[in-house]
């Protein structure tokens, strides 16, 4: 079992040490396993320039400040940040562990139309890690949004898909709709952590949320900034997959629709 987090942040208009500052408060004595970050939570999400300027290597000051917090409260910690890979920034998440080593770095697949294409390359790989004995899949955003991403991850051993996005308003039924479906048609769980309240023209869904793998929430939060949990049980995942199992009879249905 874990017991895992999300930290539903509104960072507009601060610095990475005060983002820092405010999940360490979130997150203090709440005895976690993982925490989750939105998408691009080191820099902000819609923040133009600052995007490169903040940009950093995943060994970087605020990976090694993420780190240090890590081993402090004992838990994993995942995040959004600008990597800068020599001249190339990716959109990026990080998982650390709770003794402070790198378990993941993601580099988001799809870039979405939209300033995002101005700033990021796009990764070229599914990123796998294992935590508490239980696999997980790490993706960004957009990358949600494509079933074959998830059905690939899935396929490929993961039981927990976790999901750092920038989710405006406009796209709500992303949260609502899409990533419920995601974990269901994979017997999964879904942990998709997005920010709250607003930053420059985007108003953030909030709407972050723990969704089981029945296709169900666990948890979910509103629109406020807020840290929401709830505990994982492999069991589960595996209960939901006997009983659909979509993962298994695919192979037999790909054969009939080829």
């Amino acid at each position: 079992m874990l017991k895992a987090g999300i930290f539903q942040s509104n960072g507009a208009g601060l610095k990475p040490v005060e983002r820092l500052a405010n999940l360490e408060e979130a997150i203090a004595d709440q005895q976690l396993d993982l925490v989750v970050c939105p998408e691009l939570f080191m820099s902000g999400y819609n923040v133009g320039s600052q995007l490169h300027e903040l940009a950093e290597t995943a060994d970087g000051p605020f990976a090694q400040r993420v780190a240090e917090l890590a081993q402090q409260a004992g838990t994993a910690i995942c995040y959004g940040y600008p990597e800068r890979d020599g001249e190339t920034v990716y959109n990026s998440a990080l998982v650390v562990s709770a003794a402070g080593h790198v378990l993941a770095n993601h580099r988001k697949l799809a870039i979405p139309p939209g300033f995002e294409q101005n700033f990021f390359a796009s990764g070229d790989q599914l990123t796998h890690f294992e935590l508490g004995g239980i696999k997980c899949a790490l993706v960004i955003c957009y990358d949600v949004e494509f079933p074959e991403t998830i059905r690939a991850a899935c396929t490929a051993g993961a039981e927990i898909i976790i999901i750092p996005t920038a989710l405006g308003t406009q796209w709500d039924q992303v949260a609502h709709r899409v990533v419920p479906a995601r974990a269901f048609e994979n017997g999964c769980y879904a942990l998709y952590a997005n920010h709250a309240g607003g930053e420059g023209d985007i108003t953030y869904a909030g709407a972050s949320c723990i969704v089981g793998p029945d296709g169900r929430d666990v948890a979910r939060a509103a629109e406020e900034p807020q840290l929401v949990t709830a505990t994982l049980e492999a069991a589960r995942v595996a209960a939901a997959r006997q009983r659909l199992p979509y993962l298994s009879d695919l192979v037999a249905l790909r054969a009939k629709l080829a």
